[in-house]
């Protein structure tokens, strides 16, 4: 069997867009660099079932299998949607095809990295990010050492209980080439392409994975290899469009006035967005990102309370978020806030100042979620442990949501529309509206045009 390791994105969910298999390109482009005697090939399994799959497994003489799983469920209290039963698929069809070597990770894996690797049966997993850690994996099997030490590594001792290391040093540098037959099918139908320029998140929000997954580390991609991912897409592939998915862009200013000023410098038009906080976040900032090609930010705000923004320890106040939006405003920069109503501490006080609030934000898209998903080794997880709402990480793999004891559910809609301001629940098909717009060659996230369309649903 010759040194052949198969990556396959095992993600099939599309809503609201289908997401490019970052994960997966990233670890390619890695691995083609460090351990070059190995053939690695990549299947996406947007482009093909369970049967093509078999078909490759079978036809393909692979000695290692890799397996990227993105999401766990859809976030949504109301669908609940968990895609754990795919996942336990697409590993049946590997076993039951290849006797390789199987290697789980991804962000989803990361989040539950012991229970995960036993519910599945692969031989082993990668918490966090995967191209160091691969690496040192495939060689040191190669070479019939012991890889119990590698960092990251999630693995069975020779007792048989699963270990999962802790993790202290990451890859030095990353480059990043996408998959030339995969970029049509994304570019169509999402409208962008996305790309990194830090990992990590310093942050300490009281419900979020990101720290769990990425570390608290905060590592920034060199920014002449970003630039040149932009100028390949934009001169080599005519995208104009790429979203930043770092856990929150503007954690560094430092970094981010350079790889600013090499986007203007580069000559390349791409337009882009990213997540932001509005924290940390001047005027001037904001005018120098747009002139390097910014036109969307998707604000993590989860909520308009200042009593409720200290209970989720955002960092930032009611002020700042309105001060923000106003500066995008006068700078033409389209921008949304994410929310989470009902989540630890919410009152119904604290929930009628959010809706108070929105009004005056007349030009920004609202996307309210309901309830906190509730996820391992963050403190929110605690709270509900002290509070008697859950009593272990396992029962966490099924979607369970932390919901404020004493917030109405009935009428949070009623009363959201009832403020004027442009808000957009998970359910109301927002989807169909964007295909539409996408038909059309509209490409960014689109979510601006739904202000204008929401009367006409």
């Amino acid at each position: 069997m010759s040194k052949k390791l198969l990556l396959i994105s095992a993600n099939t969910y599309t809503s609201p867009y289908p997401v490019y298999p970052l994960g997966v390109a990233y670890l390619k482009t890695y691995l083609q660099q460090e351990i070059p005697e190995f053939d690695v090939r990549v299947f996406d399994l947007n482009f093909g079932d369970m049967s093509s799959l078999g078909v490759v497994l079978q036809t393909g003489d692979f000695r290692y299998v890799g397996v990227s799983l993105r999401n766990i469920d859809d976030n949504n209290l109301y669908a609940k949607n968990s895609f754990i039963h795919w996942y336990v698929e697409v590993m049946q069809c590997i076993r039951a095809h290849s006797e390789a070597c199987v290697i789980v990770g991804g962000a989803g894996f990361s989040i539950f990295p012991d229970i995960l690797l036993a519910r599945l049966g692969a031989d082993f997993g990668i918490k966090g990010e995967g191209e160091k850690t691969l690496a040192l994996l495939l060689r040191t099997l190669e070479a019939g050492g012991d890889p119990s030490r590698i960092e990251g590594l999630v693995f069975r001792d020779a007792a048989g209980q699963i270990r999962v290391n802790g993790r202290s040093d990451y890859a030095d540098s990353l480059a990043l080439r996408f998959e030339e037959s995969w970029l049509d099918y994304y570019w169509e139908g999402s409208g962008m392409l996305n790309v990194q320029t830090k990992r990590g998140c310093p942050y300490r929000c009281i419900y979020c994975s990101y720290p769990v997954i990425e570390g608290r580390k905060v590592r920034q991609l060199d920014p002449v290899q970003v630039v040149d991912t932009l100028r390949e897409l934009y001169f080599g592939k005519q995208i104009n469009y790429v979203f930043f998915t770092d856990s929150v862009f503007n954690i560094d200013r430092a970094y981010n006035e350079e790889l600013a000023h090499r986007i203007i410098e580069s000559g390349v038009k791409v337009s882009w967005g990213a997540y932001f906080s509005p924290r940390d976040l001047s005027r001037a900032d904001l005018q120098l990102y747009k002139q390097a090609g910014l036109t969307h930010i998707e604000f993590g705000t989860e909520s308009f309370s200042d009593q409720q923004l200290e209970n989720y320890r955002k960092g930032f106040y009611w002020a700042d978020v309105l001060e923000k939006s106003h500066d995008c405003d006068e700078l033409g920069i389209f921008y949304a806030h994410f929310l989470i109503l009902a989540g630890y501490g919410e009152t119904e006080a604290s929930l009628e100042e959010t809706f108070w609030h929105s009004r005056e934000l007349t030009n920004a898209v609202i996307f309210p979620y309901i309830g906190m998903r509730i996820y391992p080794e963050t403190e929110l997880f605690r709270i509900a442990c002290r509070e008697g709402k859950i009593s272990s990480r396992e029962e966490l793999l099924d979607p369970v949501y932390y919901v404020a004891d004493g917030v109405d559910l009935t009428n949070i809609r009623t009363r959201a529309k009832a403020t004027g301001s442009h808000w957009i629940f998970p359910e109301e098909g927002s989807e169909k509206l964007m295909a539409r717009f996408r038909a059309k060659k509209c490409r960014g996230p689109l979510w601006e045009y739904l202000r204008f369309s929401e009367n006409n649903r």
